[in-house]
This record gives structure tokens, C-alpha cells and sequence, in this order.
């Protein structure tokens, strides 16, 4: 077996040596363990030691306070510098750069899709004709699914008809069903996809992998005018562009105005937190739509085929490939997608759950990566912390959060007792809750003023009022949040604990 094998494991199941086989399963079982464990400690200590979860609610309420303040500090300082990217004449740029020829450079484009509609996936190539960056320099490659064939022909026709000559290259690429080994799913197709690519255009024109810049896009990403031009630049100015992914600010936006006010919020709440993460970038981690060195995809084997979360686990592939040596790096441009719309409301909201829950399935990095740093003994070990500490952080706090903040704090008064509640501590408990919440407020009030403002058109159906109304859609946020945040993410790191594996669940797109 190769040294890198574990650069290519999706589950325990995966490894033949038995005692990894078990390590790596443990590691699968800790994020729900660790996440569930939490809650049923606070649950019981709230009845034998009311005061110790007292005040421990009251750090955490407190400690969140002051996450929320820095956030928002994040986002304005994201938002900021987008509005600045946005404006940059990212061509002149390049042309200044008298000592590298920007002009060799191609950029090669894959769509994966599915069952998406005509006019979905239209927009998004669309986006891209339009753009600054010149068209003999872009490949686009649709990566479509054979089983969907007979709903997806004609459509895969017509944009061959409108698009295929509008770029240096274009390719339709068939992904076969039932391959052995895959998960039907973005990362399966994309492969797929880009192999066939790598094959029948690339090597054939003998175009230097070092000169293609790889984006991979999600069927509704629809890219800013001047994204190829603004994430060339970087490419080209960074120290080093094969030790590095592209990552830029996905706006959820594209039907935004058609979507369900708890669909409208979540979206948001996505694009908020990945600006906060482009203002911190040093634990950034691919999400979505992202681009990097081609050079850099073939050496790593390409995206797993055998995974859910490709979008981050491209990242850690990469990570542990290179001990250590790879990172994020932010472009503050932006792109856009789809907010969840389905046909009905009450499909929107299982839509808006199952998403949040495929998301959240990424608890699965966490058996990925510990293991990987059980193997790899080149990473330095203060990154091995760090990247850990984060990561595991971050899925125990989605999984959590909600549930310390709205209930934990509130169970020592329910359940400690006569004695407890006799307490000073006791009668002052609720009114530091209550005080810490009405603070957190400003963190809301932020975000429905960057919510507007990053609103596109407004159709002309809506009157004015329309705007204040989707500014007080953000005091129910606490409530929708609490149904939407936890409970899929227990539930994903629930299905890794018990060994209940998901496939890729695809969300529908749809657009009135």
C-alpha cells in the first residue's frame, strides 16, 4: 500500500490494516460523541451541580457576546474590502505586471451537474462569457450526469448550441453510473469531468499544467464580471500559487427575492459567515466554489470520488499532501448562488434542513485530518493543534451552541433544586442571561443592514416596505436558527457516530 494511502480514505472502511481500521472508526465516533456527551454532562450537572452550569452559562453567553462583537468587526472589514475588489481594474493590473505574461495563463471551468433547469445553468455560463478575462483563454467543461440523461439532453444540447463556440474550448462530459468505489455526487462527476478534460484537451495541445488555473463551480455559481481577472492577479503575485486555493466570497442572492423569509436568512447567514472567514483567513478552509493550481490537482490525484464533502476535503488532501505547506488564500470578489427555493414551502424548509445537514456532514474532516496527523509526522505540531483545535471547535459549536445558549443556562433553575434557587446567584441568573441576549442584538442589527444591502434589484412587484420587512425578519433569527443549526448538525455527526453513512444529497435549484 502507498505511503499516501490515507490521502484517499473516505471512511474506516477503507483501510485494510485492522488497528487503523478501528483507530480511524474511534475518530469517526469523537465529533458526535464529544457533541452529545457535552449536552448530556450539562444536562446532569444542571441537576447535581446547578451552580457550576450557572456559571459556566454565563462565561459562555459572555465568551459568545464577544465572538459576536468580533465577527461583526470581520464582516464589516470583509464587506469593506469586497466593495473595494469589486471596483479594481483587475486587467490594468495585470497588464502592469511587466515580468510574467498573464496571457499564457488558462483558466479551466467545471460545472457538475445534475437535474438543474435550463435557466440555471444558463445564467452561470452566461456570467462567464461575459466577463473581462479573454474567452480563447477559458476551457469550460459541463460535467454531466448519464443517470439523468434523458432529463438533461436537451438541455446539455441547447447550451452546446449557445456556448460552444464562445470559448477556447468547450466539453460535455458523460459521467458514468455505478462506478465501484464512488459516491454518486459533485466530487464523482467533477473528476470525472476533469480527467476526460486533462486527456482529450490539455494533454493533447500540450498546454504546461503550471499555466491552467482550475475553478470548481457548483451548476448555479454565476461569477462576478471581473472574477478570472481579479483570482489571475493573485495567482500570479502569489509567493506560491501551487501551494495555494483561491477562495472567493459566495453570495447566496442569485433568487434571493423568491425565497421563503427562514431559506432568505440562511442564506445570508452562509454569506456572512464565509466574509467573516475571508477577514480571518489563516484557519480558511475551501468552501463551495473555489479555484487552484492544476498543477497542484493532478500531483494530489485529484478530488476524492469517495466522499460528501469534497468542497473542503480538496483542502485537507492538499494539507496533508504537502506537510503542512498549503493554505487559503482570500480574493474578496465575489460569487453568487442560489438561495433554497424549491416548488412549496414546507419542501423549502426540508430542503433548507437537508442542506444544512450535508453541510454539517463535513464533521467527517475531523476522523480525515486527526488521522491524517497520526501518519504524517512532517506537519509541524503546533499546526496539527491548531488546525485541530478549529476544526473540531467549529463542528462541536454548530452541533451545541444553540442549544447551551437558549436552554443549558435556563436548566440549573428547573432542575437544581430548592436549595439552588434560594440562591442570590439564582435570582441574578436570568437577568445576566436576558442582558448578555439583548447585547448579542447588535450582532443582528449588522447583519440586516449588510443583508440589504447586498440585496440585487428589487422586482418591481415589491413596494418599499418590502425592505424594512426583511430587516425585521432577523428578530426571528434565534428561533430559526435553533430548528435549522443543531439538529441537522447532531444528526450528521449522529449518522458518523453510528456508522449511518450519507451520500451527497443533491438541492434542488429552482427559480420562479
Amino acid at each position: 500500500m502507498s505511503e499516501e494511502y490515507y490521502l484517499k480514505i473516505g471512511r474506516a472502511s477503507d483501510i485494510e490494516n485492522p488497528r487503523e481500521r478501528i483507530i480511524y472508526r474511534l475518530l469517526e465516533i469523537f465529533p458526535g460523541a464529544l457533541s452529545w456527551g457535552s449536552l448530556i454532562a450539562l444536562f446532569l450537572l444542571a441537576w447535581k451541580r446547578p451552580l457550576w452550569v450557572a456559571v459556566f452559562a454565563i462565561a459562555f453567553a459572555f465568551f459568545w457576546l464577544l465572538r459576536m462583537i468580533y465577527r461583526s468587526l470581520l464582516l464589516r472589514v470583509g464587506f469593506k474590502k469586497m466593495k473595494e475588489h469589486e471596483k479594481i481594474n483587475w486587467i490594468k493590473r495585470l497588464e502592469d505586471l511587466k515580468e510574467k505574461d498573464w496571457r499564457r495563463y488558462y483558466h479551466l471551468v467545471v460545472f457538475p451537474v445534475y437535474k438543474e433547469p435550463l435557466e440555471v445553468l444558463r445564467a452561470s455560463l452566461l456570467a462567464i462569457e461575459k466577463s473581462d478575462y479573454p474567452k480563447d483563454r477559458i476551457i469550460l467543461v459541463i460535467g454531466a450526469e448519464e443517470r439523468a440523461k434523458e432529463k438533461m439532453k436537451l438541455v446539455i444540447a441547447a447550451l452546446e448550441k449557445e456556448f460552444s463556440s464562445k470559448f477556447f474550448k468547450f466539453l460535455v462530459v458523460w459521467h458514468p453510473e455505478g462506478i465501484p468505489g464512488e459516491i454518486a455526487g459533485k466530487s464523482s462527476n467533477e473528476t470525472w469531468a476533469v480527467k476526460k478534460a486533462k486527456k482529450v484537451i490539455i494533454d493533447r495541445l500540450g498546454i504546461p499544467y503550471e499555466n491552467i488555473i482550475f475553478s470548481s463551480f457548483d451548476a448555479d455559481t454565476v461569477v462576478f464580471p471581473k472574477y478570472f481577472s481579479c483570482l489571475t492577479f493573485h495567482y500570479l503575485t502569489s509567493k506560491n500559487p501551487n501551494r495555494r486555493s483561491f477562495q472567493p466570497i459566495p453570495l447566496f442572492i442569485n433568487n434571493i427575492w423568491q425565497a421563503p423569509f427562514f431559506s432568505r436568512l440562511f442564506s445570508f447567514s452562509s454569506t456572512f459567515w464565509n466574509t467573516m472567514n475571508q477577514a480571518s483567513p489563516d484557519n480558511l478552509v475551501t468552501f463551495s466554489s473555489h479555484s487552484m493550481s492544476f498543477k497542484t490537482l493532478v500531483e494530489v490525484g485529484f478530488k476524492q470520488t469517495n466522499v460528501v464533502s469534497d468542497d473542503s476535503r480538496i483542502f485537507w488532501q492538499c494539507f496533508l499532501k504537502y506537510n503542512g505547506d498549503y493554505r487559503v488564500q482570500p480574493l474578496y470578489y465575489p460569487v453568487s448562488m442560489d438561495a433554497v427555493v424549491a416548488k412549496g414551502y414546507f419542501q423549502t424548509m426540508k430542503n433548507v434542513y437537508k442542506q444544512q445537514r450535508r453541510w454539517a456532514y463535513g464533521a467527517g474532516e475531523v476522523p480525515y485530518l486527526l488521522f491524517g496527523f497520526l501518519k504524517n509526522k512532517k506537519i509541524p505540531l503546533l499546526k496539527k493543534i491548531r488546525y485541530g483545535f478549529v476544526t473540531i471547535e467549529g463542528y462541536w459549536s454548530w452541533a451545541t451552541s444553540s442549544f447551551i445558549l437558549f436552554f443549558i443556562g435556563w436548566l440549573p433553575l428547573v432542575l437544581g433544586g430548592h436549595e439552588f434557587t434560594q440562591t442570590l446567584f439564582s435570582y441574578n441568573l436570568p437577568w445576566v442571561l436576558r442582558n448578555m441576549m439583548t447585547l448579542a442584538m447588535v450582532g443582528l442589527v449588522v447583519s440586516a443592514y449588510f443583508s440589504i444591502v447586498l440585496l440585487p434589484p428589487k422586482p418591481p412587484e415589491y413596494g418599499r416596505l418590502k425592505y424594512l420587512a426583511l430587516a425585521l425578519e432577523w428578530l426571528v433569527v434565534p428561533v430559526v436558527m435553533l430548528i435549522f443549526t443543531p439538529l441537522p448538525a447532531l444528526e450528521a455527526q449522529t449518522r458518523w457516530m453510528l456508522g449511518k453513512y450519507m451520500g451527497f444529497w443533491y438541492t434542488e435549484k429552482v427559480r420562479k
